[in-house]
């Protein structure tokens, strides 16, 4: 079993927070563990709003749990209207993420009756917050996110196995129902790749030479993601049109095959040249005779509508007009990857690293 950093970072919060807890002597010590678990944050910038929030939220839920404990007490009914009323004003100030950390806040304090409530709940206030900065220590100082890394490996894996799917459908070796499993799985895996490249563009630079360097960085890696999804656009169409282009004519069925088989080898080529480990070629190479050839495939494809049933033809117009958009956003990661292997060499370094 494989535990991440998320899990890591938690763990080390709770212990941080119940840890200085123990040392300034605070009682209930336990909202402290509780608060950091829901202060942790991916990213270190999203962390620093997130300790904003996080006062903001802890503050409104102190004052009318105090508020509340004062003028009706501390019975479960006012305990659980105080919480709608948190959870609203929250909702109303768009900090939904908050919402945990402030009801713990009016549950600790309503929950501490007695002639020292307005000194218990302050205690408690306190202590909740302690959580929050806890786990935001950890956030900005443990395991901090290697975003380039994952994003790349992560482009890697998901362009490797759509690239295989293609080469096994394109040899009519596919099983349908296990194609159409894996389909679904790869759009999930491509969703969280979106979600991955979000956490790398929140990361902030404070330095105006990294700050440019990530900005192109950001640039080539949301043309891989969108290459690799047009991929995925094209083996969805192989996939779904799988029987009628076992009815085309040989001619197609081959020069298809031969322009995908580039296609595919030359995205492989691309993201290994991205780290540095082929040579860098010029773009022009795409389009080279004896590379992808969209003429080639665009003329075999008008000289099949002339001679059969106009319907097969418009069934298979999209998968056609689907190859050549992947190789036009293919042309131009390759060009965007010799740009940045050429220029700003001293800043454009990969930090690739095992995670």
């Amino acid at each position: 079993m494989k535990l991440g950093a998320r899990i890591l970072k938690t763990g080390i919060a709770i212990t941080l927070a119940l840890f200085l807890a123990g040392i300034l002597q605070l009682p209930s010590a336990a909202f402290a563990g509780i608060s950091a678990i829901f202060a942790i944050q991916p990213t270190i910038y999203r962390s620093y709003l997130s300790i904003i929030e996080q006062v903001q939220a802890n503050v409104i839920g102190a004052a009318l749990a105090i508020g509340f404990g004062l003028i009706f007490g501390s019975h479960p009914f006012v305990i659980g209207l105080t919480a709608i009323i948190v959870i609203a004003i929250n909702i109303k100030l768009k900090a939904e993420s908050t919402i945990p950390v402030a009801l713990v806040t009016v549950i600790a304090i309503l929950e501490s009756p007695g002639d020292n409530f307005i000194e218990i709940a302050l205690i408690r206030f306190f202590t909740v917050l302690l959580g929050v900065l806890a786990a935001f220590i950890v956030n900005m100082v443990f395991l901090p996110p290697k975003y380039e890394t994952k994003l790349y490996n992560r482009v890697s894996v998901n362009t490797e196995e759509i690239i295989k799917w293609i080469r096994v459908n394109l040899r009519q070796a596919s099983e349908h129902n296990v194609l159409k499993e894996d389909i679904e799985k790869l759009k999930e895996q491509m969703i969280k790749l979106d979600q991955l490249y979000l956490n790398y563009k929140e990361e902030r630079n404070y330095f105006k030479r990294e700050s440019y360097a990530k900005s192109r960085k950001l640039v080539l890696f949301r043309q891989m993601i969108v290459t690799s999804n047009r991929s995925l656009d094209t083996l969805k169409k192989l996939h779904r049109l799988e029987n009628d282009l076992h009815h085309m004519p040989e001619e197609f069925q081959k020069v298809l095959k031969d322009e995908l088989d580039y296609l595919l080898y030359f995205h492989e080529e691309s993201l290994l040249r991205f780290i540095g480990k082929t040579k860098t070629q010029p773009s022009q190479e795409l389009t080279e005779e004896g590379r992808f050839n969209k003429k080639q495939l665009t003329k075999v494809f008008m000289e099949f509508h002339q001679n059969q049933d106009p319907t097969d033809f418009y069934h298979l117009l999209p998968l056609v007009a689907t190859i050549i958009d992947y190789s036009e956003q293919l042309e131009h990661l390759d060009t965007l990857i010799c740009s940045f292997q050429n220029y700003h060499k001293e800043d454009n370094e990969i930090k690739l690293s095992t995670e």
